[in-house]
Parts: C-alpha cells; sequence; structure tokens
C-alpha cells in the first residue's frame, strides 16, 4: 500500500484513509480533501504494470488487471503548424505505436483504476458512477475485468459510449435517465440510490483517487520533458482533470527536480454549453444561474458531450476556480465546427484520430496561438483526454451494453429505490 495521509484543504485536517472518505471527518464539507505522500520526490516504477508505475503519488493498497497508462512525447506535425518549437502531448487512448494501450481510449481509465485499487471499507457493497459515457465506459471495463460490483447511472442519450471489446460481467449493471436528460439527472439518479444501505457513491471530484489518477497525465508529461511545462491545455466538463493536474504540479514543486513554476491551465469548454466560462468571464467564484431545460436543450447541442456537466467543483475551496486563479490560467470557448476541424487536423498531422473533447482542446490550442496567449517558445502539454477509438473500434468486434432499466427524467425516488432493489 502506498503510504499517504488525507488531509483538508480547509481546516488542515490530516486522518488516515480506509473509510472510503470523500470529505473532512470534521465535516467542512466546503473544501475538497488531497492525499499527502510521504514519499516527497516521484520514483517512476517502470517494472510496474500500466497505470501503476505512478504508484509513489497514487491512493492505492493493490494493482488490478489491464491498465494502460498516458503516453506523452514531443510534436512534429501540429507543432510545425502552429509554429511551436515545445509543443508535447499527452496522449490517453488506443496508439500501440506509442505505447498507448487504454482499451476504452480515454483517460477515465486513469481515474477507475486508481479508484478501484483504493483501500475501501465498502468492498461487499455496490460503487455507484454517473457519467455521461466516457467515465462509465471505462469503469465498466474495469470493474468487469476485476470483478467489482458496479452499477452506471448513464442519460439514455450516451448509451453508444458504452461498448467494449467483450461482453460485460454480470457485476456490472446499468440503469438510465430518459431520452432528453443530461449528466445532472444521471448524478440525481446515482445520489437516490447511494441513499439505499447495499450501495455507495464512487464520489467524482471529491474521491482523491479519482483525482490523483487523472494526474497522472501530468507525472507522465513532466517526467518525459524533465520540467514542469509553462502551459497546460485540456477540454472540461467538470474540471476535475484540471484540478488534478494543479495538485500533481504543487507536488513537482514539492520534489524540486523539476522546476519551481505552476504551469497557466487553459482549459475550454464546447460552445453552447459553457457554465464555467461565463462565470470565469464574470470573474465570479459562484456559477451563474441557468434554467434546467436550458442547460439540457445546451447540452443535446455540444458535440462532446463528456463536457455536460452541470454542477463541476468550480466553486468549493480547492477546485477549478481557486486552480485557475493560482495558475493565472484562463477558460475559453470552442464551437463544435472548430473543434471538428480541430481533431481532423490532429488526425492528419499527428496520425491518430481524437475524440471530440481533444478536438475542444486542440481547438482552443490553435484559438490560443492565434490570440498570442502564448509564446511560441513555451514549454506547453496538450492533454489529449482520449483517441484511438475510431481505430480500436475498426479493430475489434464491439459489444454494446443495454440499459438494465430507463427511468423517466422525474422519476420519484421511492419508485426507484424499488426498481434498484428488484435488479439487485
Amino acid at each position: 500500500m502506498t503510504d499517504y495521509v488525507l488531509e483538508s484543504r480547509c481546516c488542515g485536517t490530516k486522518f488516515k484513509d480506509g473509510d472510503w472518505a470523500l470529505d473532512c471527518p470534521k465535516r467542512d464539507g466546503a473544501a475538497l480533501i488531497f492525499a499527502r505522500y510521504a514519499k516527497q520526490q516521484l520514483e517512476v516504477k517502470e517494472y510496474l504494470p500500466g497505470l501503476y508505475k505512478f504508484s509513489d503519488w497514487l491512493p492505492v493498497c493493490r494493482m488490478l488487471e489491464g491498465s494502460g497508462a498516458p503516453v506523452t512525447y514531443k510534436s512534429v506535425g501540429l507543432a510545425q503548424e502552429l509554429g511551436l518549437t515545445n509543443l508535447y502531448i499527452t496522449f490517453n487512448g488506443y496508439w500501440p505505436e506509442k505505447g498507448a494501450l487504454m482499451m476504452t481510449g480515454a483517460f477515465k481509465e486513469c481515474e477507475a483504476y486508481s479508484v478501484c485499487a483504493r483501500v475501501n471499507q465498502n468492498e461487499n457493497k455496490v460503487m455507484v458512477v454517473a457519467s455521461a459515457g466516457n467515465t462509465a465506459r471505462a469503469f465498466a471495463r474495469v470493474c468487469s475485468k476485476n470483478k467489482i460490483s458496479l452499477l452506471l447511472c448513464v442519460p439514455e442519450d450516451c448509451m453508444d459510449a458504452l461498448w467494449s471489446a467483450e461482453p460485460l460481467d454480470a457485476c456490472v449493471k446499468v440503469v438510465a435517465t430518459a431520452a432528453g436528460s443530461d449528466y445532472f439527472d444521471a448524478i440525481r439518479l446515482s445520489n437516490i440510490v447511494c441513499e439505499l444501505d447495499k450501495f455507495y457513491p464512487e464520489g467524482g471530484a471529491k474521491n482523491v483517487a479519482r483525482r490523483d489518477g487523472m494526474g497522472t497525465t501530468v507525472l507522465s508529461a513532466v517526467t518525459t520533458i524533465g520540467r514542469i511545462p509553462d502551459y497546460y491545455f485540456q477540454a472540461v466538463g467538470s474540471g476535475t482533470g484540471a484540478i488534478a493536474a494543479w495538485e500533481a504540479n504543487k507536488r513537482f514543486l514539492a520534489d524540486g527536480r523539476y522546476g519551481n513554476n505552476l504551469m497557466k491551465l487553459m482549459v475550454s469548454q464546447n460552445i453552447p454549453f459553457v457554465p464555467m466560462y461565463d462565470a470565469w468571464k464574470a470573474h465570479s467564484r459562484e456559477l451563474l444561474a441557468c434554467d434546467a431545460e436550458v442547460a439540457r436543450k445546451q447540452a443535446e447541442e455540444i458535440c462532446a458531450k463528456v463536457l455536460s456537466n452541470r454542477k463541476p467543483p468550480y466553486s468549493v475551496k480547492g477546485g477549478l476556480f481557486d486552480a485557475l486563479t493560482e495558475t493565472d490560467g484562463d477558460i475559453l470557448a470552442v464551437t463544435n465546427e472548430e473543434a471538428k476541424a480541430a481533431a481532423d487536423l490532429f488526425y492528419r498531422l499527428e496520425g491518430s484520430d481524437i475524440e471530440p473533447a481533444a478536438g475542444v482542446a486542440t481547438a482552443s490550442l490553435i484559438q490560443a496561438v492565434k490570440e498570442g496567449k502564448v509564446e511560441k517558445e513555451a514549454v506547453i502539454m496538450l492533454n489529449i483526454t482520449g483517441g484511438g477509438v475510431q481505430r480500436f473500434k475498426s479493430e475489434n468486434k464491439l459489444v454494446y451494453k443495454k440499459p438494465d432499466y430507463v427511468f423517466p427524467i422525474d422519476a420519484e425516488p421511492d419508485f426507484i429505490k424499488k426498481v434498484i432493489n428488484d435488479l439487485f
């Protein structure tokens, strides 16, 4: 087991892990808790499989079968196109020639393999995960391969993202919220389910294992480049990956071998669903009010469905607002057309298909270069959060998981609980 303690960003309370803590025991819920690792300097253990080579800075007690790890390389094609001399791409997905072997094609595998390897008092219960697609696919694969009981809550419109190269084990079940619903509706469903004794929440951004699993993208980049980048580009729905990048950056400051700078977080959202962009540009720590039906409609219109989180950890202490403020970062907004053009450009110049969210991130980099927001010689990390999916699909016969039950958007809690109890 990795040696670490948990700590609250609000009151500084330190406490041992083991009870699947998602908040400080003092219930100061206004802040995220984080892991403080005993090893201040990271040793990349190349002899360990997949993601677990970064186990010094992962809150894990075991290694699970089948993980891949982020791969960082220096760009040639895209870098030349944009006139950048130090553009590094951290690729998460399926690209065997680069050593990228995430079989679900997204960096959500990083969080799933970390979360499911965390010490857990709830092993005899069912983990509940809400997702708009990629996270569900990643947790389904990890739990299926390792026989971990899982209930996924997914909007019905996102079910096409729940594919795999082999049938899922019976330990994985899926319920959906009806067509026209969004990620927030799936979260509501998961919260109701977790009121039942047999179920427990994975925790989302509150789960230190999720954030530190996502932070391995930065561990890959920094140890490959040999220094902390100047800029970090990523598309965001919840912003959890960017928060994780900021936290990993600060661990490297304490490490002392990779520089002393905080990389500027340059995150992006997909127009017209841009709640964090709107709040940031209004200099507001709180998200601006938005009608639920308007938000659902906006979520339907974006190409990167995985970016449609209506309740992201933006305002909380230690959340995205704090990360952007401390790093002097920014939020950019990208249209569907810009995202698609950027994805096509990436395929032509770099050689791999990328997912719509990664297209949004690439488009935001193009936008930042055009607007002079980054220096041409700066060390830039572009986090490609998903790629190689189309190639993987072409090389494998896929199995699509159907929901075990579809709930109306406004289903009553008692009805939901009865159906879930019947399912299990």
